[in-house]
């Protein structure tokens, strides 16, 4: 498989899984994925898990609908049942998505109820079965993105033999969660904090598996942590590619420089107060195309000044029900407004 035509706005001679942001449930939706593509035109960006279910017997266009500018995009699935995956796969083909990619990594108890998860990866065979009715009826790549064990099972051998069985089924990209997913005692939240980070085991996998694409998730904050993983820019580390959660989430600004740090590419002269008019811009688009309100918009972005003076009062502006009345504009003048000159506003608005 030619990887290096998948996604064209990557640099030619990258890997096309060099950076990208995990999909995060109720976070990484189309909003939020307007702004990191605003802060970021190389990163390959992950919806949120779409269900087989929702996809088979609920709103389509609600599920998958996305924004040409998102491009490289994926669509990360949901199930264990192969024929439903086929079919959702075959969908977010013909909606445009990059790739398809492959939930076994998710721990929470629903998604355990429904079987699918991190839980698949007790049946290596199940989700080559599953690999295999994807592969066949897209042309797109089908990935997989799991963790490197189950509960307390920390031999290698799992995780080798999981990524072995399912590669000879088709799949030629593993984007791999360094921690083990505990099923029982622990919540999503604690399946992200407490099981320890084990990077040596995902480059050991690179190591055994050279011919595949091997990209690592879990922990990442810094840039010296990412290029301890990527190398630098023309050079080589460990593994194929980054995936990084959290902190792309609560610290969009960070994405800012990825695209010069990773990629290579020039410094992009972004500004936070360009990017925030940026997303007013789209706000107003979104009212005026769907009637969205800019309140589920702006929710993806309430990080985007931190570190900075008076980030906590624009956040708090940003997020404040009470201005939901007003157009999305006249919020970010108040964001922008210094406290004092704010008071005062409110003190002559009083007295009127």
């Amino acid at each position: 498989m030619n990887t290096e035509s998948l996604h064209p706005s990557q640099p030619a001679s990258l890997h096309p899984w060099r950076m990208s942001v995990a999909p995060m449930m109720d976070w990484t939706d189309r909003h939020c994925r307007h702004l990191h593509r605003l802060l970021s035109r190389h990163t390959l960006l992950y919806t949120e898990m779409v269900t087989t279910g929702a996809l088979i017997h609920g709103d389509v266009e609600r599920h998958l609908r996305f924004g040409v500018e998102e491009h490289p995009v994926a669509l990360q699935l949901g199930g264990s049942e192969p024929a439903d995956l086929a079919a959702s796969a075959k969908l977010g083909a013909q909606w445009g998505y990059d790739e398809i990619n492959l939930n076994c990594g998710c721990p929470s108890e629903r998604v355990q109820r429904g079987a699918f998860g991190a839980c698949l990866m007790n049946e290596p065979q199940l989700v080559a079965d599953c690999v295999k009715a994807m592969v066949d009826v897209v042309d797109v790549p089908v990935t997989v993105k799991h963790r490197i064990g189950i509960d307390k099972v920390e031999e290698y051998g799992f995780v080798r033999d999981f990524v072995g069985t399912v590669a000879d089924a088709g799949c030629d990209v593993f984007i791999v969660h360094a921690r083990n997913a505990w099923l029982k005692g622990l919540s999503p939240k604690e399946n992200r904090e407490i099981p320890p980070l084990r990077y040596g085991v995902v480059a050991r996998l690179k190591e055994e598996f050279p011919h595949l694409t091997i990209a690592i998730n879990g922990g990442f904050s810094t840039d010296e942590a990412v290029l301890d993983q990527l190398g630098p820019v023309g050079g080589s580390g460990p593994v194929d590619g980054v995936m990084v959660g959290r902190e792309a989430y609560h610290n969009p600004w960070w994405m800012a420089r990825w695209d010069e740090l990773f990629f290579g590419a020039a410094a992009n002269g972004l500004t936070r107060e360009r990017v925030e008019e940026q997303m007013v811009e789209y706000m107003e688009r979104e009212a005026a195309a769907h009637g969205t309100h800019w309140y589920a918009i702006a929710r993806h972005m309430l990080g985007l000044r931190n570190g900075l003076p008076g980030a906590r009062r624009w956040r708090q502006v940003w997020s404040d029900h009470r201005l939901k009345t007003l157009p999305a504009r006249e919020v970010m003048r108040l964001a922008r407004t210094k406290p004092n000159e704010a008071r005062a506003m409110d003190l002559q608005e009083a007295a009127g």
